[in-house]
């Protein structure tokens, strides 16, 4: 797998084998970092982190930190060994489940400008961590979250400014615009 922009653009990275990891393809992260613009000096989570190919799309594209977290110890260290091998310094690995680690986040005082949730396609947790983010007050101004999904959500709930899909086949991505 490959970075597709940015200062480590081309760049190899290793993936996780392992099935309850599934990649996103280059072409989506691609249309889905078009789409989201200019990340430069944006604090960035990484929710479902896996190879951390999303947060490392992130930083290449001048993200000043990248927050990763992933439950599944085969996706740290593929993330360590993705940092290490890139030379990434402005980061923070969190090995724990979704919640536990944004309960640590918001202790910390952490607020992110872009989300990344990508979790397996099969989990159910999509609008609760919207939830969570949106009441525990985890957003910057004018933040993002971006969610990549095989059947549809609904958002009709959550309060956002504006909600983009896009549709690559079976793959739904939202922008949510706060």
């Amino acid at each position: 797998m490959r970075i597709v922009a940015g200062k480590y653009r081309h760049r190899l990275i290793e993936y996780p084998n392992d099935e309850a990891i599934r990649p996103t393809k280059d072409r989506i992260r691609e249309a889905l970092f078009s789409a989201l613009g200019d990340l430069t000096n944006l604090n960035i989570l990484d929710l479902y982190a896996g190879s951390g190919a999303m947060g490392i799309e992130a930083l290449s594209r001048n993200a000043y930190k990248c927050v990763f977290v992933d439950k599944y110890q085969v996706a740290i260290k593929t993330i360590k060994n993705n940092l290490s091998n890139l030379d990434i310094h402005n980061y923070e690995l969190i090995f724990d489940s979704d919640f536990n680690a944004l309960n640590i986040l918001k202790e910390k005082g952490y607020k992110f400008d872009v989300v990344i949730l990508d979790p397996p396609y099969k989990s159910e947790t999509y609008i609760d961590v919207i939830n969570y983010l949106i009441n525990n007050d985890l957003l910057n101004e004018h933040a993002r979250i971006v969610t990549e999904c095989n059947h549809p959500l609904d958002f009709s709930n959550i309060d956002c400014l504006k909600k983009k899909e896009y549709r690559y086949g079976e793959i739904s991505v939202n922008v949510l615009y706060f």
